[in-house]
Parts: C-alpha cells; sequence; structure tokens
C-alpha cells in the first residue's frame, strides 16, 4: 500500500524526526511503498494568497476559495500545489506528524492544509440541495483512504484526560480529525500520542518505538473513528444538526460519534 507522511517538525535530530524516520523504516519493512512530505525541509510555502494562481482572475479582487477554485479546474495551480495533490491522489493512508504547538498544529502544516485542500479537490464537490449538502462528513474526493495523527506534546497525559487543565485531547484534536480529515472523505484513526516529550529517555524511546510500530502494523486493519456521515441520514439538511432521536441528549463534539449514547 502507499503511505504519504507529512511532518511538521523544524529540527531533523528531535524526537519527532526520529519517530518520522523509524515510521519510514517500519512501514517500508512491511511491504509498503512511502513519501514524506518535510515541509521544514521544503521551505514549504504556508501563506495561502494569490500567487498560488498561476493566471489569478483578472475581474475581481482576490478571492480565497473563488480563486482556488479558478485554479484547480484550470490546471493554474502552482506547481508545489499540484504535486502534493497528487501525493494525496496516490496514497492509500496519510499520516500527518506534528508537535502540538498552541493546541493545534505548527502553522507550517496548517498551511499546507489550506493550500492543498483546493476548491474542487478537497472541498466544494457533491451534489448541494435540500437532500445533501456536498459529498463531505464521510464523503467527498479522499474517500476510501485512511487517515492517521501522530502527535508529540509536552505535558503530561493527565493534563488532556477528562479533566485536565487543557482540556480533553479528543476535543483538542476534533477540529483536525473531524474538520480537515473526515471531512473530506478520510477514514480517520485513533491518533498516536506522545505525551511529556520532555522526559523521554533510552528506555520510553524504545517503548514508545514499539507502541508506535504496533500502530503502524495495523494502519489498515484499525477500526476507524465512528462518526455519523452527513448524508446518512442523522442530520436535518440544510440546518446540518443531528436529528433529535440521534444520540439524545448528548451535545458538543461526542455527539457526532455514531456510538454516542
Amino acid at each position: 500500500m502507499n503511505v504519504l507522511i507529512v511532518y511538521a517538525h523544524p529540527e531533523p535530530t528531535s524526537l519527532n524526526g526520529s519517530l518520522k524516520d523509524f515510521a519510514v523504516r517500519r512501514l517500508e519493512a512491511s511491504g509498503h511503498q512511502v513519501q514524506v512530505s518535510d515541509l521544514y525541509a521544503m521551505q514549504w510555502k504556508a501563506s495561502l494568497d494569490a500567487g498560488d494562481t498561476l493566471a489569478p482572475r483578472s475581474d475581481a479582487p482576490f478571492h480565497p476559495s473563488l480563486d482556488s477554485k479558478h485554479a484547480f479546474e484550470n490546471g493554474l495551480q502552482a506547481p508545489d500545489i499540484a504535486a502534493e495533490q497528487e501525493k494525496l491522489r496516490w496514497a492509500d493512508a496519510l499520516v500527518l506528524q506534528f508537535p502540538l504547538w498552541w493546541f493545534s498544529m505548527p502553522a507550517i502544516l496548517k498551511g499546507w492544509v489550506e493550500r492543498v485542500y483546493a476548491y474542487g479537490f478537497a472541498y466544494g464537490v457533491g451534489e448541494h440541495s435540500d437532500a445533501r449538502w456536498g459529498n463531505r462528513y464521510g464523503e467527498g474526493t479522499l474517500a476510501g483512504k485512511r487517515a492517521m495523527l501522530v502527535v508529540t506534546t509536552g505535558g503530561w497525559e493527565s493534563h488532556y484526560g477528562p479533566r485536565g487543565i487543557n482540556g480533553p485531547i479528543d476535543d483538542i484534536l476534533f477540529p483536525i480529525h473531524h474538520g480537515i480529515l473526515y471531512y473530506p472523505g478520510f477514514d480517520v484513526l485513533p491518533p498516536f500520542l506522545v505525551y511529556r516529550t520532555g522526559k523521554m529517555d533510552a528506555e520510553r524511546y524504545a517503548t514508545t518505538t514499539d507502541a508506535l510500530g504496533a500502530r503502524l502494523d495495523e494502519l489498515f486493519t484499525a477500526t476507524p473513528i465512528a462518526w455519523h456521515p452527513q448524508n446518512s441520514g442523522a442530520y436535518e439538511i440544510p440546518a446540518l444538526t443531528l436529528k433529535p432521536e440521534i444520540s439524545p441528549g448528548q451535545t458538543g463534539f461526542a455527539a457526532h460519534l455514531a456510538d454516542a449514547a
């Protein structure tokens, strides 16, 4: 199978760098083909702007979504954007690896999403009507592919627990899991998390790589996170709110889980 790792850490000798190299070796040893987009090494341009279109529309001011659509439909995207889209088409699975900085992904990785997820490629697809609201949240151009986060953080696991001061890690990662990955169709696996990265000795590193290796071995067999697909009948359309009988009494992020009580 084909695996794309999009990696966002500026230091090759960091813990993240070592885990990324381990992941490549493990996947290749299992017979998978691997490509790595090392965003800092690539000097990836993070900002979405008019320069992402080789021939911008001349009849209107820059409009991020409309200019993105114009470029995608007419083969006018910047070469770096088109190259990353081709990697996503090639991939059977996507791994996003990054340190948790200020409760989210590094800006360079967010910029990868904003520029590569062009209108017509990752959003703005499918029928919009009283019966459907586009092909998204369980459908879309990337449906049938898998995705997993590999996330490191300096905080303790308890800091990100159900009553931890930082908030539950599942809630913190929901915008990435549900919005960036599930939205265009990925089957999203539970994340691989490494806490207290500043306290990583040789013994703990060995335990961490053993656990990461086991997760990578199950990349194509593990059960994805079960969310309600948008167009499966769970949501009122066009309001896009859960129907009363779905996840009754539940609110917030957890309500969108198909197994919510």
